[in-house]
């Protein structure tokens, strides 16, 4: 039975049996080469997210896929085929030597943080990740602070609506302060966005710009708010001299100086109305002398009385025209007239009377007035 068995298998035309190889070993494996960049990206939202797909491998359809769910397909014959979805696009980067697709997803949302893979069907797939983050808000609470030399402080900043949870980074003067001088609490809202507060002990020692920084990764720059700390009655130490006493002398001195200028001025206005008072006192008293000694010594050369109702000031030719009592004219020759001499005139009268006598002409034909007045 076992000589028909060996017959049998040796005259069967169909049967093949392995053969050993003699000097070759199996070829390696090699693995497909398709990159896809970046591996993880972080956009803000509502911003784009941009992955590029390439290989040197030959390929035929290559498709986009966002969360395991298809947005795009290309082809290599005809490109980006038509979606349904309006945010995405793909456009051709592809060199002789490389195929190469930039895949665009814009106006991104939370719900597109996840997975972004391209796969080249019959090739291999590569798998990126997506961070949608949240820009929220930032501000210092309570605004510009003024304070004692030596006063401790507290600020607080506030930053709200972001996504993922911000990191908070104080400044002092533009200097960073260390992390174990401030405190950090944050708490989450309903709708995923955090919330977070920090408060920092400041020393006012010297006037100080202190900021609050708020960022994520997504964000280029952090945003800042500050505030300014302005220190009252400041401390400056100049090669080892207080300047605090020669403020204090300065500002004594600038008092004694402000109180001696004014009672400079009240004492000179004071002086002013007492000599205006003692000089028209002075003037008075002249004019009533001069007045009293002219009539009296007119009077007494003419032996007459004196009349105090009488004023010594000059009279205008209106008035000294009023006191002519008649007037007369000759036509012949130059009579002589006698005239009674008043006993009170004022040495201005006496002036007018001998004028008007020197003006007698004795070869013309003149009117004269004269002034008679009646002797008591």
């Amino acid at each position: 039975m076992a000589l028909h068995l060996l017959i049998f298998l040796t005259s069967c035309p169909l049967c093949t049996y392995p053969q050993p190889q003699i000097g070759r070993s199996a070829a390696p494996q090699v693995e497909a080469e398709v990159h896809l960049e970046p591996g993880t990206l972080a956009v803000l939202r509502g911003e784009e997210a941009r992955y590029t797909c390439s290989t040197s491998e030959q390929w035929t359809v290559m498709v986009w896929m966002v969360n395991g769910a298809s947005v795009l397909t290309v082809s290599r014959e005809h490109g980006a085929l038509p979606s349904n979805n309006p945010n995405v696009k793909a456009e051709n980067r592809s060199t002789p030597k490389r195929a190469s697709w930039l895949f665009v997803l814009s106006n991104t949302e939370r719900s597109h943080q996840g997975q972004v893979t391209c796969d080249l069907q019959n090739v291999q797939q590569k798998t990126a990740m997506l961070l949608v983050q949240e820009r929220g808000s930032v501000e210092v609470l309570g605004g510009n602070r003024t304070a004692l030399r030596d006063e401790w402080l507290l600020f607080e900043c506030q930053a709200e609506g972001w996504y993922p949870n911000p990191t908070l980074v104080w400044l002092l003067n533009d200097i960073e302060v260390d992390e174990g001088e401030y405190n950090v609490s944050s708490e989450v809202s309903a709708d995923g966005l955090f919330s977070v507060n920090s408060s920092l002990g400041v020393h006012a020692a010297e006037s100080s710009h202190v900021e609050c920084l708020a960022s994520v990764s997504a964000l280029h720059q952090p945003l800042t708010s500050g505030v300014r700390l302005t220190v009252v009655a400041e401390v400056l130490q100049e090669e080892g001299e207080d300047c605090t006493v020669l403020l204090a002398v300065t500002a004594t001195l600038a008092a004694i100086v402000l109180l001696l200028l004014s009672a400079l001025c009240i004492g000179i206005v004071l002086l002013q109305r007492l000599t205006g008072q003692a000089k028209s006192s002075q003037i008075e008293a002249i004019r009533f002398n001069q007045s009293v000694s002219g009539r009296g010594s007119v009077a007494e050369e003419t032996g007459g009385n004196v009349n105090l109702g009488y004023s010594a000031e000059a009279l205008t030719d209106a008035a000294y025209n009023e006191l002519i009592r008649g007037t007369y004219s000759q036509t012949d020759s130059v009579s002589t007239v006698t005239h009674k001499a008043p006993d009170v005139v004022s040495s201005s009268n006496l002036s007018l009377h001998s004028q008007s006598q020197a003006q007698v002409d004795l070869g013309e034909e003149i009117s004269k007035t004269v002034r008679r007045v009646t002797t008591v």
